[in-house]
C-alpha cells in the first residue's frame, strides 16, 4: 500500500512538472493508486470525481466568476480607475499607485489574479511607460499588484481553500479584507519610495487641481460598483444569504450595472458566458480531481502519519509555521497555486489544527504564500502572463522585483506570527471564536 501511494504521488508530481493540466495529473496519480490495488473498487474513483463537485458551497465559484466577467465587460474598470487616480493623484509614482489600488478594488469584483494582471498590463503599462517609467518597473508593479486579488473577497483561492478544508468561506472573505489592505499599503509604500528616488512624479502635482465638481462626478460614477463587496460581505454576515447566494446576487448586480451603463451588449453577454463556462469548467475539474486524491490520502492515513511525524520533529507551532512557509515558498516557485492547494491543504491543515493554529491564520498565510509563488521564477504564472503582454525580459523583471520580494516576505512573517492581522477583523464582525 505504501508503495502504491508513493508511486501515485510521484506520477502526479512528474506530470505537473511536465506542465500537464492539473486535473489530468491529479486524476492520473489517483488512477495509478487504484490500478496498483485491485482490491480497492475502481468505481470509487469515478464516484469521487463526481461527488467532489456537488458541494453546494462550490456553486459560489461560477457565480463569482460570471460576476467578475460581466463587470469587466460593463465599463466598471474605467470608473474604478478614475477613482484610484483621484485617491492617489498626489502620491509619488502616479500611475503605478493607480495600478496597485486598482488591483485592490477590482480584486473585489473579478476574483482572478491572472485576469487582473492581463487587464492592467494592457490598460496601464503603456501609459506608465509614456510617463517615463521603465518597462520592467511597470511590469513588476502590475504583477505584484495582481497578487492582491486572491486575498480580497471574493477571491477564488479562498473559496477553494474553504471547500478543501471544510471551513467558513464567509469568514475567510472577511479576513481577506484586512490582509488585502495590508498588502496594498505595503506595495504602495514600496512604489512611493522607488518612484521618489527615480523621479516618477504624481499624476496631479502640488498646485494642480481638478476642475470644479470633477471629484464629485468621479465618486458618484464609482459608488455603484464599489457597493458590490459591501453587499457580498454584509449579506453573508447578517445571514440574509450564503456565499453561494451572494454570488448569484453579484451576477444579477453586475448585469444591472452593465445595462445601466449601456455597455453590456448582447455580444459581450455571450462572450462573458463563454469565459465563465471555460473558467468554471477548469476549476471544477481540478476540484473533482482533488476529491479523488483526498480519498486516497485519507484511506492511506497519510495526514495522520504526517501529523505524527511533524509532532515528533517539533512540538513548537512557530517552528512548524516557519517550516511550512519555507516549504510553500519553494513549492510556489515550481508549481501552480491551485495544484499546491489540492495536494497540501488536506495534508497540512489537520496538522496546523493539532498545533493549535487558528484556521483563518493558517489559511491566509497559505494563500499569501501561493500569491508570492505566482510572482516568483521559474514557474510564476503572474510573472509569465505579465511579461508576455508587456514584452519585458524575465531577467529584467526579476531584478526589478527584488524590493517587492523584501516587502512581501516581511508581510508574510507578520501575517504568520501576528494572528490578529488575520483574525482581528473576523472576531470584530463574527465575534471571538
Amino acid at each position: 500500500m505504501k508503495t502504491a501511494i508513493a508511486i501515485a504521488l510521484i506520477v502526479m508530481l512528474v506530470l505537473l512538472f511536465l506542465k500537464i493540466p492539473v486535473y489530468l495529473a491529479v486524476i492520473a496519480g489517483s488512477a495509478v493508486y487504484f490500478f496498483m490495488n485491485p482490491g480497492v473498487n475502481s468505481m470509487i474513483l469515478g464516484q469521487r470525481l463526481i461527488s467532489g463537485i456537488q458541494a453546494p458551497s462550490l456553486l459560489a465559484i461560477p457565480f463569482f466568476v460570471a460576476a467578475g466577467t460581466f463587470m469587466n465587460h460593463s465599463g466598471v474598470s474605467s470608473r474604478i480607475m478614475e477613482l484610484c487616480d483621484l485617491l492617489t493623484g498626489r502620491l509619488w509614482g502616479g500611475l503605478a499607485q493607480v495600478n496597485v489600488l486598482l488591483s485592490t478594488l477590482m480584486g473585489g469584483l473579478s476574483g482572478s489574479n491572472l485576469a487582473d494582471a492581463s487587464m492592467e498590463a494592457k490598460l496601464l503599462v503603456p501609459p506608465m511607460r509614456e510617463k517615463g517609467m521603465s518597462n520592467a518597473f511597470a511590469s513588476v508593479v502590475t504583477a505584484a499588484s495582481a497578487m492582491i486579488t486572491p486575498l480580497i473577497p471574493p477571491g477564488i483561492a479562498m473559496i477553494l481553500f474553504g471547500s478543501l478544508a471544510n471551513y467558513s468561506i464567509g469568514k475567510l472573505f472577511v479576513s481577506g479584507i484586512g490582509v488585502g489592505i495590508m498588502l496594498c499599503a505595503g506595495e504602495m509604500i514600496t512604489v512611493s519610495i522607488i518612484s521618489h528616488k527615480r523621479g516618477y512624479k504624481p499624476t496631479r502635482p502640488k498646485g494642480q487641481h481638478l476642475p470644479k465638481g470633477e471629484a464629485g462626478r468621479i465618486v458618484r460614477r464609482s459608488i455603484a460598483p464599489m457597493c458590490l463587496p459591501i453587499i457580498i460581505i454584509g449579506g453573508i454576515r447578517i445571514g440574509v444569504m450564503t456565499a453561494t447566494e451572494a454570488g448569484a446576487v453579484a451576477v444579477v448586480y453586475s448585469i444591472i450595472l452593465g445595462l445601466i451603463y449601456k455597455e453590456l451588449t448582447w455580444k459581450k453577454f455571450v462572450q462573458g458566458m463563454k469565459e465563465t463556462v471555460l473558467s468554471t469548467s477548469s476549476i471544477m475539474l481540478i476540484i473533482g480531481a482533488a476529491s479523488a486524491l483526498s480519498w486516497v490520502l485519507s484511506k492511506e492515513q497519510v495526514p495522520q502519519h504526517l501529523t505524527a511525524w511533524m509532532m515528533g520533529v517539533t512540538s513548537n507551532k512557530y517552528v512548524f509555521l516557519l517550516l511550512v512557509n519555507i516549504f510553500l515558498l519553494i513549492c510556489g516557485m515550481l508549481m501552480e497555486g491551485n495544484a499546491i492547494m489540492i495536494i497540501l491543504v488536506p495534508l497540512l491543515y489537520p496538522i496546523a489544527l493539532e498545533y493549535g493554529i487558528h484556521p483563518i491564520n493558517f489559511a491566509m498565510a497559505f494563500i499569501f504564500n501561493m500569491s508570492i509563488g505566482a510572482l516568483s521564477p521559474p514557474m510564476g504564472t503572474l510573472m509569465f502572463v505579465t511579461c508576455n503582454v508587456t514584452g519585458c525580459p524575465i531577467k529584467d523583471f526579476i531584478k526589478e522585483s527584488i524590493p517587492f520580494y523584501a516587502v512581501l516576505i516581511l508581510e508574510l512573517i507578520l501575517l504568520t506570527y501576528v494572528p490578529f492581522l488575520t483574525t482581528g477583523l473576523v472576531s470584530l464582525i463574527y465575534g471571538a471564536a
